[in-house]
């Protein structure tokens, strides 16, 4: 539940898409009240990786640019005078088992929802279902900000 000095570590996924923007600035939100840090993950998963489509390319991810990318989206959510405690890093993977593996000690895992609909998420399964039914800590699941940027009722920690 704990980081080596002794605070508590909140893990989030961010992808770029507008819910993850919503989980970091919820994460973002809890870590100021608790004086937790925040984790942030950015996971990056290969086409073909799994599943029934050809072998992925390693030539294709681009790590050093995957860091960039995940540094420019962390200040641009952040801003210039945010003062909580931020570590991320990027790591290749299934972003489901990627999380729930973070997730191991984690206080909370905070974690966007695309509502991708019934019979997609049948099939594919879903990253927040995913990490709800298997992470080792608690799931706060992040609806998308409305379009004046406030959380949609209820989603305030």
């Amino acid at each position: 539940m704990s980081t080596n000095d002794g605070t508590s570590r909140v893990v989030v996924g961010v992808d770029g898409s507008p819910a993850s923007h919503a989980a970091l600035r919820w994460a973002l939100r809890h870590a100021r009240r608790t004086g937790a840090t925040v984790h942030a993950v950015g996971v990056y998963d290969l086409p073909g990786a799994e599943g029934w489509s050809a072998p992925a390319v390693d030539v294709l991810f681009d790590e050093e640019q995957a860091r960039r990318s995940l540094s420019e989206e962390l200040r641009a959510v952040l801003g210039p005078d945010d003062d909580v405690p931020l570590v991320h890093h990027v790591v290749r993977g299934n972003p489901a088992r990627v999380l729930i593996d973070e997730s191991d000690g984690a206080e909370l895992l905070v974690v966007g929802s695309r509502g991708r609909g019934g019979f997609a998420s049948l099939l594919l399964g879903s990253v927040s279902q995913q990490c709800a039914a298997h992470a080792s800590c608690p799931v706060v699941i992040v609806r998308p900000e409305t379009a004046d940027g406030t959380p949609p009722a209820g989603d305030t920690p």
